[in-house]
């Protein structure tokens, strides 16, 4: 679930080294997904998550326990809600291997035991 949600201002960075500076007044998400869960470090700032069919760019860095969404086009959005980080209108895994130089299974197999895993038919 989305833990926070700040609003930013043009100009402001977010994340390890400043890595994501918004180009426009932003509101930034966090959630409690990292690379402490096996969501990979080198996907920081190329993969994003799913929100009633929108897809919430990821902005920063993944640090151990976090990830920063960009949600400024969902402003219905608050905290507690839940957004899906793979499948559906998110990344598939092999979306995210291919951004990240790996194979699909290797994304699926790194994910610990702090993700909740919803199986569908198919």
């Amino acid at each position: 679930p989305i833990l926070q949600i700040r609003d930013i201002p043009a100009g402001a960075s977010v994340g390890y080294g400043a890595s994501f500076v918004a180009a426009r007044p932003s509101r930034i998400a966090t959630i409690a997904v990292g690379y402490a869960d096996g969501y990979l470090r080198s996907l920081s700032g190329q993969a994003g998550a799913a929100y009633r069919g929108l897809i919430l760019p990821m902005v920063g860095r993944v640090s151990m326990d976090l990830i920063t969404l960009d949600v400024t086009d969902a402003p219905g959005l608050v905290p507690g809600d839940t957004v899906t980080l793979i499948g559906g209108a998110a990344p598939s895994p092999d979306d995210l291997a291919a951004r990240a130089g790996t194979i699909g299974y290797e994304i699926l197999t790194s994910f610990g035991a702090r993700y909740r895993r919803a199986y569908g038919a198919g």
